[in-house]
């Protein structure tokens, strides 16, 4: 049976004996308003944390990076956004982890590790239309090859 499978099944009926478990000790009324208040929670972290993360891989596009990490900890974020706006404790519990920046850090570590990450940095292509003398249209392409400073440092 594949894993995701069970997770499904499992899952539910986990958050069920957890939920039952602690509304019969704090009452129906306070694990609602619990369970509700996480979501809230989790929400504004989520929007918080998402910003911070958005704004430094556009930092690291702008400097011609490719934001591999960024991009790795934007989907745990989303996962873990997931995760709070499900009800229950459990799911709760892994959603705050992926919010909170050190364990998103690690996660995200853990997942480059495992993935390759390719893509073009410095290539710039052009496509170009002028007129020569005559009024004749010339139509090309230009690709910028400029060795920057840094990658002259890296081939060293």
């Amino acid at each position: 049976m594949p894993v995701f499978l069970l997770l499904f099944i499992i899952l539910p009926v986990a958050e069920l004996a957890v939920l039952i478990q602690v509304g019969s000790v704090i009452g129906v009324l306070n694990t609602v308003g619990l369970v509700f208040l996480t979501a809230v929670i989790g929400a504004w972290l989520l929007r918080q944390q998402g910003l911070a993360t958005l704004l430094r891989a556009n930092e690291r596009l702008n400097s011609g990076e490719l934001p591999a990490r960024e991009v790795a900890e934007g989907l745990i974020l989303a996962v873990g956004g997931a995760m709070l706006l499900t009800p229950g404790f459990i799911t709760d519990t892994f959603g705050f982890l992926c919010l909170l920046p050190g364990t998103r850090h690690w996660l995200a570590a853990q997942a480059l590790k495992r993935m390759t990450v390719v893509g073009q940095v410095h290539s710039r292509s052009f496509f170009y239309q002028s007129r020569d003398a005559n009024g004749d249209i010339i139509e090309g392409e230009y690709q910028d090859q400029t060795r920057t400073d840094r990658d002259r440092l890296e081939k060293k």
